[in-house]
């Protein structure tokens, strides 16, 4: 027996794949830098744990409605309309098991078989995947370093075919760290607008940004606009919560209907008590999000200037999130042999730019120590420089 066909399309996602490798190599004593997994190296601030905790002794273990409690939904909504602009209510809300659920159960409800959906490259590796398991086709538009990785309307506009129905927008986005400003994604909106496409806002980095730098929420620009976006957001990132598995998006009625449809005969709720502790990281402090984003910062600095230092590697300032994306094909490989050597000659764990529909660059993510992004560096530099030999 043969598994179904839509599974060959399909590829594991190389960004654990790396991660796998190198947590089985210091598992055997290697001294492994690991620049491969998209997590925050810090726990989940107490306060939200105590949140979880309290609610388990409570007996919060039942199921909850498929598309989380009310309270939580609630909070979501209040959020979206202080930080975002964007007028959702409970009822448009979704609570799933990840963001990466919530994009999946988006492009499950919008899309039929044959739709084309419009993703920039680099892209976040699950997007074409999700894509394609929906039955759907994935058409990349390739980005380039020279606009900080950001689609261009005459991108978006010569991608539009009559099979197109989604574009994805990633900001700020994984792997590049762009950040696309309000006139940047109003002009990308006006193309996606008159095409009556759909666009998928992911937006799980909102709070991680740099130099000054703006989020904003495409939904926020008009009820029009509003009515054709379906906004994803988690706590993963943020609050550092990435084994919660915890997301959420905020549509029109009709495509939040559908996505808690879905969910219902898929995953039902997400877990109980977990959402009692998402609630908390709304309702209380926010402090451990600042905190976190000042450390990032110092982090960011410190791993641009050593990329800078290397010979041989160019690399775009991220402006957002916590990865910087270096381009090293000066040194005549791929991107998968330049990291499979990387890791066992130098004992660096990167993802190859491939993963994300760009050979030319690997991944490095920052949301890990200063000695261990010193350290990698160091190993990094020392690396390329035997490759120029």
């Amino acid at each position: 027996m043969e598994p179904a066909n839509i599974t060959k399309k399909i590829s594991p996602s190389p960004t654990l794949a790396i991660d796998s490798k190198a947590k089985a190599l210091k598992a055997e004593g290697k001294d492994i830098c690991g620049f491969g997994a998209g997590e925050p190296d810090v726990d989940t601030p107490d306060h939200i744990k105590l949140a979880a905790a309290q609610s388990l002794a409570e007996g919060f273990t039942k199921y909850t409605p498929s598309s989380g409690i009310p309270e939580l939904r609630q909070a979501i909504s209040e959020k979206l309309k202080a930080d975002n602009g964007i007028d959702y209510k409970p009822s448009q809300v979704v609570v799933s098991c990840g963001a990466k659920h919530s994009c999946y159960n988006a492009v499950l409800a919008a899309c039929d078989p044959g739709d084309e959906v419009i993703i920039p490259a680099p892209y976040w590796v699950s997007y074409p995947e999700m894509v394609k398991l929906a039955g759907a086709e994935p058409y990349i538009v390739p980005t380039a370093a020279a606009n900080n990785y950001k689609m261009t309307p005459d991108e978006l506009q010569a991608a539009i075919s009559p099979s197109s129905k989604m574009v994805i927008l990633n900001s700020p986005g994984n792997p590049t760290g762009a950040v696309y400003t309000e006139n940047e994604l109003a002009a990308l909106v006006e193309v996606a607008m008159e095409d009556d496409l759909f666009i998928l806002a992911d937006e799980i980095y909102e709070k991680i940004i740099y130099d000054g730098a703006s989020h904003f929420s495409i939904a926020s620009m008009s009820k029009q606009v509003c009515e054709h976006t379906i906004t994803v957001n988690g706590f993963s990132k943020a609050y550092s919560m990435t084994g919660w598995r915890l997301g959420y998006l905020a549509a029109s009625e009709s495509i939040a209907k559908a996505v808690d449809s879905i969910q219902s005969h898929t995953t039902s709720n997400p877990t109980s008590f977990a959402q009692k502790g998402a609630l908390a990281a709304l309702r209380e402090s926010q402090d451990c999000v600042t905190e976190m984003v000042k450390a990032f910062t110092e982090r960011r600095k410190l791993m641009y200037e050593g990329l800078a230092s290397i010979e041989g590697i160019k690399c775009v300032k991220p402006m957002g999130a916590f990865y910087m994306l270096p381009d090293v094909s000066s040194f005549g490989m791929t991107s998968s042999q330049f990291c499979e050597a990387l890791l066992e000659q130098a004992l660096v764990a990167a993802v190859p730019g491939i993963a994300f529909g760009d050979d030319r660059t690997i991944r490095l993510s920052y949301a890990c120590s200063t000695e261990n992004i010193e350290k990698g560096i160091s190993r990094l530099k020392d690396f390329c420089a035997r490759l120029k030999k």
